[in-house]
């Protein structure tokens, strides 16, 4: 059987599912990459090395010393290079092509009568648009964390946000850039989002006077104190941008 060459729309949906897949469950058993082999009419396996391929660039995997396969082609580094360029555009991209197969994650099926009802007419609303976009920044975001809070690893992924370190409003070019997000439970989101706490070049966990001097009990004990001068949980891939974590420290936190 010859081999059949990878076109750009199974490229553009293998680099999603990539993204929102958590490393450790990139194999050909993995019940949503058995799915949408199924869609694009090829084996689980060849899905799998190609998300293994695209691992092979990221530079995160790179400094953890995993090399993953090594026959990353120069369509998958053009599909890398695209995303990294242009989240928002990619990430929609790509999400219009994974419910045009019929797959839908669980994580979207909230909206999945909109989109189906747009998907094929007109152009989808802004408001479809936009959720799609969060969502895979979102999805992209926990599992790069394995779906824990960066700073007190509770694993539950109901509690979790994908939390922008520059704000949505600020900056629309980083709106949907991973490495412009951190997961973070809902406490220390909103800790985050208001300027309480904060991450410092080398990662660790920094924690606002203000926070400091308020009335004291164990939640603070527990939730904000212990965490500080702690190194966050590193992502899998993804590393959060030090530039944003710098504008972070400038613009938001309350020193």
């Amino acid at each position: 059987m010859n081999r059949r060459d990878w076109t750009r729309d199974e490229l553009i949906v293998a680099f999603n599912l990539y993204c929102r897949i958590p490393f450790g469950r990139i194999h050909k058993s993995n019940p949503n990459i058995i799915n949408i082999a199924e869609s694009l009419k090829r084996t689980p396996s060849a899905v799998a090395m190609k998300m293994v391929n695209f691992a092979s660039l990221d530079p995160t995997h790179r400094k953890r010393h995993v090399k993953g396969l090594r026959h990353a082609s120069k369509n998958d580094r053009k599909i890398w290079e695209e995303f990294n360029q242009n989240w928002e555009a990619l990430a929609l991209e790509s999400q219009k092509i994974l419910y045009q197969l019929g797959y839908i994650p669980e994580t979207e099926k909230t909206i999945e009568d909109e989109i189906f009802q747009n998907i094929y007419k007109t152009e989808l609303t802004r408001n479809v648009k936009v959720r799609l976009v969060q969502r895979f920044f979102r999805d992209t975001v926990l599992a790069s964390y394995d779906f824990t809070c960066a700073m007190c690893r509770l694993a539950i992924p109901q509690m979790l946000n994908a939390s922008h370190i520059i704000p949505w409003s600020k900056n629309k070019s980083r709106r949907i850039d991973p490495r412009n997000g951190i997961s973070l439970c809902v406490l220390h989101d909103r800790a985050f989002d208001r300027g309480l706490i904060t991450v410092d070049k080398n990662y660790s966990v920094i924690i606002s006077k203000i926070l400091k001097s308020k009335r004291k009990c164990q939640m603070f004990e527990i939730a904000f104190k212990e965490m500080s001068g702690k190194k966050i949980k590193m992502p899998e891939r993804f590393l959060p941008d030090q530039n944003a974590l710098e504008y972070h420290r400038q613009k938001i936190f309350l020193s």
